[in-house]
C-alpha cells in the first residue's frame, strides 16, 4: 500500500521560540519512503536528534518569525494485517529491555488504576485475544468526539467520560493493556481514512516477540498506517511542541492511498 501525504503547518511567532517538530514517517522494518520533502523557511537553528526507541526524528528549530512547514511523503508500506487473536503475550520476565518501559504507568495512561477493571472486565482472556476485546471494548462503549478533550485528558478521565478523539482512544487501550502486564505504547502515524483527517494517534501492543498496531476508533487498519514516532503516551510523540509563545494559524493534513509509479 503506497500513502501519499501532505502537511501544513502554520504559527505566527511574535518573540523568539525554540520549536521540536515530529512530523516525518521514517523508512522501517514495515514501510519505506519512496520520496519526501519538508520546507520550514530559514530558521536560526536547526538541528535533529532521534525519537523515542530510535523511531523517526525530532527537528530542533529555533525562530524568531512566523512559522511555516510544508511537508510531502509518498510511502509503501508492507505489513501483513494479522489477527491479533492467535498472538501470544511475552511473559514480563522474557521481555526484551526495550519493551519493558511501556509496562509502566505514565502521564497519560494510569494502567495501575484500571488493574481491577481488566481483572474483572477481560481477565479469562489473555495476550492477543484480551488486546482484541479491549479494542472492541473501547470501540462499542465510545464516542468519537471532536473538541470532547483537551492536552490534559488523561487515560482515566476519558474512561470515566467514555468520548474523545483519536489520541483518547489510544490512551485508553495503552492503559488497559499495561493493566493486562502487555507493554504498550503510542504511536503518531499518518492514515487515509481518518474523519477529519489529522495526524492520528492509535496504540502499539507487543505481542509474540514485536509491535502491533491497535487502533479502537475504527478508522484505520494496520496495513494502512504510516508511523511517524512512538512514546509512553502523548507527551513524548507530539508533532510540534513550543518552548514560548505563538498562536495558530494554518493546518491541514492529507493522505491518500495512491498507485504505484510504472
Amino acid at each position: 500500500m503506497i500513502l501519499e501525504i501532505d502537511v501544513v503547518l502554520a504559527y505566527n511567532v511574535d518573540q523568539p521560540v525554540d520549536l521540536i517538530l515530529q512530523i516525518q514517517a521514517p523508512s522501517f522494518a514495515d514501510q519505506h519512503v519512496l520520496s519526501e520533502t519538508i520546507d520550514f523557511g530559514s530558521p536560526e537553528h536547526m538541528g535533529r536528534m532521534a525519537g523515542e526507541a530510535g523511531l523517526g526524528e525530532r527537528i530542533l528549530i529555533r525562530t524568531s518569525g512566523n512559522f511555516r512547514c510544508t511537508y510531502a511523503a509518498r510511502i509503501d508500506v508492507d505489513r501483513p494485517e494479522l489477527d491479533l487473536k492467535q498472538l501470544n503475550a511475552v511473559s514480563p520476565h522474557l521481555l526484551p529491555s526495550d519493551a519493558v518501559r511501556y509496562l509502566m504507568p505514565s502521564r497519560y495512561c494510569q494502567s495501575d488504576e484500571l488493574q481491577s477493571f481488566v481483572a474483572a472486565e477481560f481477565g479469562h482472556l489473555n495476550g492477543g485475544r484480551r488486546i482484541a476485546a479491549i479494542r472492541d471494548w473501547v470501540f462499542q462503549h465510545y464516542r468519537y468526539v471532536p473538541g470532547s478533550s483537551n492536552a490534559q485528558t488523561t487515560a482515566i478521565d476519558t474512561f470515566v467520560q467514555r468520548q474523545g478523539v483519536c489520541r483518547d482512544f489510544a490512551h485508553v487501550v495503552i492503559a488497559l493493556a499495561r493493566a493486562s502486564a502487555i507493554p504498550a505504547r503510542f504511536a503518531s502515524v499518518y492514515a487515509p481514512d481518518v474523519t477529519p483527517q489529522d495526524f492520528h494517534a492509535v496504540a502499539e501492543v507487543f505481542l509474540d516477540g514485536t509491535w502491533h498496531l491497535v487502533d479502537a476508533t475504527g478508522m484505520a487498519s494496520a496495513v494502512d498506517i504510516a508511523r511517524i514516532g512512538v512514546g509512553m503516551d502523548a507527551a513524548e510523540v507530539a508533532f510540534l511542541s513550543s518552548f514560548g509563545p505563538m498562536t495558530f494559524s494554518e493546518q491541514s493534513v492529507s493522505v491518500s492511498r495512491a498507485t504505484p509509479y510504472p
